[in-house]
């Protein structure tokens, strides 16, 4: 997983756990009112909210899982050709200094 596909899955998941919260805020706010309708309206949002709350736990625990499967792959990858990694690292300190000395 790229780094901007993580940083753009932690926000959505950082975004939906507002709305999760605004969405219990307004059940909690409407609980006074009356009807038969707007019970099963709150009824309904309740149960889609508590999906909602499943479904964020597990796609963070994938999300996890696969972060700690690139760190061991990395980790794997330098103990097995060390000056490889050393030669990689140097190539992308050197790009990005004349990067930043452009600027």
């Amino acid at each position: 997983m790229t780094e901007a596909s993580s940083m753009n899955k932690d926000k959505l998941v950082g975004d939906l756990r507002v709305v999760v919260s605004d969405a219990q805020e307004l059940i909690r706010l409407t609980a006074d009112q009356a009807g038969e309708e707007a019970a099963h309206v709150r009824s309904r949002l309740q149960a889609k909210l508590d999906q909602a709350k499943v479904d964020l736990g597990q796609l963070q625990n994938a999300a996890l899982l696969q972060a700690k499967a690139a760190s061991h792959a990395a980790d794997e990858f330098v103990h097995q050709h060390p000056w490889s990694s050393i030669g990689i690292a140097a190539g992308v300190g050197l790009v990005m200094g004349v990067v930043a000395t452009r600027s």
